[in-house]
């Protein structure tokens, strides 16, 4: 019910985000334009935002013949988390990193690079994918990929406000509903990436938190899975993974790097704490 609940806050919170950039950009009939669009966009994200997730990751399933081991530990692990055994992608990545996606627990896939599989040694690697199956076991994976899905929405609808003021599409001086006009859209192209972003915050923070706890359970090892998460960091602190901005927060570890600015709108969590947290239950 929880996440249910946090489902519903999200799409709506978003769908807000879209009506006041509807609004910026053409008034009253602009603001309706965008009620359909978001809607339309509700209803995309709820069902093909996995779909689209593991695309833009550009990960590719495999099945038990030419991933045997992989295969093994997630089935193993899923039994341990009373789970049905999600599909199994591999990302052409030489970074470590990881990410679980799915509408629930029945139509759900865990995504691995290439780097994760060559560094990690089998415990750590059991702690890595007991942490994505915590994901999917705490149904918090629909919210994840919908976030993805909608923030890089609201990113393409601000790039469009800036399009639209450069070009007079936006509403007229005379408009007597403008409120705003060209102020409006300038606004609005600064504010809904923030926006965003902060939305993202608020869903991926404590979600890698209880999963790292759910995770921990499941595997057995909090130390193991604090040691993986340790190499993540450091690998993709070193070597940034190259993804669209709008899924970081699906993965382990945030995969892309920045300065003190975007530490400050990362949707993860330190890592420091994390691990504290983890070595604290072992």
């Amino acid at each position: 019910m929880g996440n249910t609940l946090k489902t519903g806050m999200l799409m709506a919170a978003l769908t807000a985000l879209f009506m006041v950039a509807g609004q910026a950009m053409g008034g009253q009939s602009g603001m309706t334009v965008a009620l359909l669009l978001a809607i339309a966009m509700n209803f995309f994200a709820y069902w093909f935002s996995d779909t689209l997730a593991l695309k833009m990751s550009k990960a590719r399933e495999v099945d038990q013949t030419e991933a045997p081991e992989l295969h093994t530990l997630v089935a193993g692990l899923a039994a341990r988390a009373e789970l049905p055994k999600p599909r199994i992608y591999i990302m052409e990545s030489d970074t470590p990193n990881a990410f679980a996606t799915g509408r629930n627990p029945a139509h759900a896939a865990v995504a691995v690079t290439q780097g994760l599989l060559a560094i990690l040694n089998r415990e750590e690697l059991e702690g890595v994918l007991a942490h994505e199956l915590a994901h999917i076991k705490n149904r918090d994976i629909l919210i994840s990929s919908m976030a993805a899905v909608m923030a890089g929405a609201i990113s393409s609808l601000a790039t469009m406000t800036q399009w639209a003021m450069i070009f007079g599409m936006g509403r007229s001086s005379d408009d007597e509903d403008s409120g705003g006009g060209m102020i409006g859209s300038i606004v609005m192209m600064i504010v809904a990436p923030i926006a965003a972003a902060l939305i993202q915050m608020a869903i991926s923070r404590n979600r890698e938190y209880l999963a790292d706890s759910t995770g921990a359970r499941i595997c057995g090892r909090p130390a193991s899975l604090a040691s993986a998460l340790q190499r993540l960091e450091d690998s993709n602190h070193r070597h940034p993974m190259k993804v669209n901005p709008a899924t970081a927060q699906m993965y382990i570890v945030n995969p892309l790097s920045g300065g003190t600015m975007a530490n400050l709108f990362s949707t993860h969590p330190p890592i420091q704490e994390r691990i504290r947290r983890l070595l604290a239950t072992g």
